[in-house]
């Protein structure tokens, strides 16, 4: 392994940590010396990742270093390709499909020539999408998720009956033949899947969720079993 890709290695592993990693661990994990290790570390505190700890208490990165592009492995790569071809074939509007082109034009102009071919040359495709119909403002959607603000919908249940519902939406699903906003539902006091093809009409209020939505997002799993409370 190069010091380029072993400098990477042990950022992405401080990245995983929620808690201080001691230095003999994190060396034996990247096959090490301590020595080397403390020399690694000190190099990247040195081009700007805030780690902070000392040799026999532990390290830990602060938030904010940004991982320059060009330093993705091609696997890496091919993902963030694929997943950008994918939201620009099938997002719920324009706006998201412009930001996807636009993230990976962003990444792609700052890579090395022989990287860049290996994105551009498309070797990993998107198929055609199933067409979705919406009644709605999708990206309103998607502001309300973010801001975390209530919506009024008027929801079309599979029987045809329509029912208005005030929902606090913390995510949104993305499948194959439909798309689906996860919420709590006022009107049903509990956790909700809505079909955004079925919601008829849409009211952004601007009234704030009384909880947060990572709290409503942890719970929900819960209750779906899915994994463990804390979202793991």
């Amino acid at each position: 392994m190069s010091r380029a890709a072993r400098l990477l290695d042990l950022l992405q592993r401080l990245r995983r940590r929620r808690t201080p990693a001691s230095g003999p661990d994190l060396a034996a994990e990247l096959g090490v010396s301590l020595r080397t290790l403390y020399r690694d570390i000190a190099t990247l505190q040195a081009q700007g990742a805030d780690i902070r700890g000392e040799p026999g208490l532990g390290y830990v990165l602060r938030p904010g270093f940004v991982l320059p592009p060009l330093m993705f492995s091609v696997e890496e790569l091919e993902a963030l390709a694929l997943g950008s071809r994918w939201v620009a074939r099938r997002s719920d509007d324009r706006s998201l499909a412009t930001a996807a082109v636009d993230a990976l034009a962003k990444i792609v102009a700052v890579l090395p020539a022989e990287l860049r071919d290996q994105v551009e040359a498309a070797t990993l495709m998107v198929g055609p999408e199933t067409p979705h119909i919406d009644l709605i403002d999708t990206a309103a959607v998607r502001r309300a998720v973010r801001a975390e603000r209530k919506l009024v919908i008027a929801y079309r249940g599979p029987d045809g009956a329509e029912t208005e519902r005030v929902v606090w939406p913390f995510a949104i699903g993305f499948f194959e033949h439909a798309r689906v906003i996860v919420a709590w539902c006022e009107t049903r006091a509990a956790y909700r899947h809505f079909r955004i093809d079925r919601i008829v009409r849409l009211e952004e209020t601007g009234a704030p969720f009384p909880r947060r939505r990572a709290v409503l997002f942890r719970e929900w799993r819960a209750s779906q079993g899915l994994a463990d409370a804390a979202g793991n």
